[in-house]
């Protein structure tokens, strides 16, 4: 078709060139008629609503013919192939089809195959993948295969039209499927360390390819992320299934505080079958009815309503899939290897893991950064450990505390253990400064005493970032006894700072191994610690920091649910998973 433009554009140039003084409307006008019969010839004809064809050897001919027409008018008219059904991966398949001379891939001599059985089952199961089944045609192949299976018309099963809309739609669901099994939807970001984040046409023909030599299971689930966490959310997805109501809408509960809080409580409850006699409940019956809700979702089953009971509950099952599906995602994001040996903090999870091997050597409670103050989600090693560390406050915390308390009060920083230090290293009285003069930051450092009270507590492990964050140890351990725990300023702080500590030293050996002798470095870390003195340990062999945000995790054959303390799932299921 351009050839033939770019033919008129040439004669309607030498035509005007020539006519410049008697150039009009009328006289292009043979020309302009021309060049729309030109585009009518080339323009892809419509398929046909439908076709019966009789002969088996024709109707054969007849879907190849279907399937490349059908394609071609698809590409003039953005992927639609009638007006109700648009193609996600045109491309591919294009290129697919045109490997096969546009021979039917799925049910050839119009036969619905058992590989179709099993796409279609895929479709409909989708959602034990994390997917959603309608974003791979499942209403039109559904009425589809009941035409042509289900149904006893000879008719239907004689139309080439449905035959050759089976077969594209199954591959267009394939291919789909692929991509989202493979990278998901969230796009790549700065911590992202996987490498590819489009696939080629070449990788989804290859994968189609591939069912001719393997099962379709086979071939999804070499696609899948490899890593234990995902199997492990995987494996609670069909008991999640199982219980949930994608329909039912439940009351909605306020926070405590409102007067309508409690008559609610119950009534969602009662809705959700966690009370089931018509008595009011007494506060014994209703704490174990929150409870039993509690170990549903996935948290921490106390029995009291406080206001994170109260968000779980107002989140429908929908809701709740949608989280699912999101989190699945994020394993995609992680490298297809993940080191021997790494540490594993999980932010609304308020956990940190140290893993070897797949086995989790190390389970430690954390405390991260509030929702103003968010720990940065990153990739890094540790690097270095301090003992009995000195913590210098950042200049964010100085022009967003600091400094207005010491506009307020000179005695501020005493009150909270600070102290201030002038460039020569000189500790400076507050009250000799004119605070009123700054804004923006002050020309001193403000740091804390070392040991408990520092809220940096006694050991401190490194790791190279652009955020000035860490693990460490604090002076506040009773803060791990509460659920909720985005309490700090960024940094995370690690209940069990110890055993890691220990576990560090103890590999950090020319082998890499675990040494049953206590080394150097260790003997003279148990020193410094006894001593209370600072000192800097080099980590040779460093050990990897992942600094995550998963809201749902695989426990137990379960799936858990946390709080999403940043909006992270509400912003991402807005941009990337529209009208889900």
């Amino acid at each position: 078709m351009q050839p033939v433009i770019s033919w008129f554009h040439l004669q309607l140039h030498a035509f005007t060139a020539m006519n410049k003084k008697a150039f009009s409307y009328s006289s292009v006008l043979p020309l302009l008629v021309l060049l729309s019969m030109l585009v009518a010839c080339h323009e892809a004809k419509k398929p046909p609503e439908k076709e019966i064809v009789v002969s088996p050897e024709e109707l054969n001919s007849k879907v190849t013919e279907l399937i490349r027409g059908s394609i071609e008018y698809a590409a003039s008219s953005e992927g639609r192939i009638d007006d109700s059904l648009r193609l996600s991966f045109l491309s591919p398949l294009k290129s697919a089809y045109e490997k096969s001379s546009y021979a039917p891939v799925w049910n050839p001599r119009q036969q619905w195959k058992p590989l179709s059985d099993s796409m279609l089952g895929l479709v409909r199961n989708a959602r034990l993948y994390g997917l959603f089944p309608e974003d791979y045609h499942l209403a039109p192949l559904e009425l589809i295969y009941h035409k042509l299976v289900t149904d006893t018309s000879a008719t239907e099963k004689k139309d080439a039209v449905l035959w050759s809309k089976a077969d594209i739609l199954l591959t267009d669901a394939f291919m789909h499927i692929v991509k989202d099994i493979k990278l998901g939807r969230l796009p790549q970001d700065s911590i992202s360390l996987r490498k590819d984040s489009v696939l080629a046409d070449d990788f989804y023909v290859q994968q189609l390819q591939l069912l001719q030599q393997q099962s379709l299971s086979g071939t999804i689930a070499a696609l899948e992320p490899q890593h234990n966490g995902y199997r492990a959310l995987k494996a609670g997805i069909p008991g999640f299934l199982d219980s949930a109501d994608f329909q039912k809408v439940y009351t909605p509960v306020p926070l405590p505080k409102d007067p309508d809080f409690k008559p609610a409580l119950e009534r969602r409850m009662r809705e959700a079958g966690y009370i089931t006699d018509s008595l009011t409940p007494d506060s014994l019956q209703l704490a174990q009815a929150i409870r039993r809700f509690q170990q549903h979702a996935g948290i921490t089953d106390d029995g009291k309503a406080g206001e994170g009971t109260v968000r779980m509950l107002n989140i429908s099952d929908r809701d709740r899939f949608v989280s699912i599906a999101i989190n699945m995602d994020r394993y995609k994001m992680l490298p297809e290897q993940m080191p021997e040996r790494y540490v594993w903090v999980n932010l609304p999870g308020f956990y940190m893991k140290l893993l070897h091997k797949d086995s989790v050597e190390i389970v430690s409670k954390i405390i991260c950064g509030k929702a103003l103050t968010r720990t940065p989600l990153l990739t890094s090693s540790i690097s270095t450990l301090v003992t009995y560390p000195q913590w210098t406050i950042p200049n964010s915390i100085i022009v967003k505390e600091i400094l207005p308390g010491l506009k307020r009060d000179t005695a501020y920083l005493a009150k909270k253990g600070y102290s201030l230090i002038n460039s020569h290293g000189d500790e400076v009285n507050p009250d000799s400064v004119d605070w009123s003069k700054y804004s923006k930051g002050i020309p001193y450092k403000v740091v804390q005493g070392s040991g408990d009270e520092n809220a940096l507590g006694i050991l401190k492990f490194s790791f190279p970032n652009k955020y000035a964050v860490y693990l460490h140890d604090t002076n506040q351990r009773y803060l791990f006894a509460r659920t909720v725990r985005s309490l700090s300023h960024g940094c995370v702080r690690v209940q069990e700072w110890e055993k890691l500590a220990y576990n560090i030293v103890r590999y950090d050996n020319d082998e890499g191994e675990y040494s049953d002798i206590p080394s150097a470095e260790e003997d003279s870390m148990s020193t410094w610690l006894v001593r209370k003195e600072k000192h800097f340990i080099n980590v040779k062999n460093r050990l990897p920091v992942f600094i995550r945000y998963f809201t749902a995790d695989g426990k137990d054959g379960k799936v858990a649910f946390y709080d999403d303390i940043y909006g992270e799932d509400k912003y991402i299921r807005t941009r990337y998973f529209p009208g889900k």
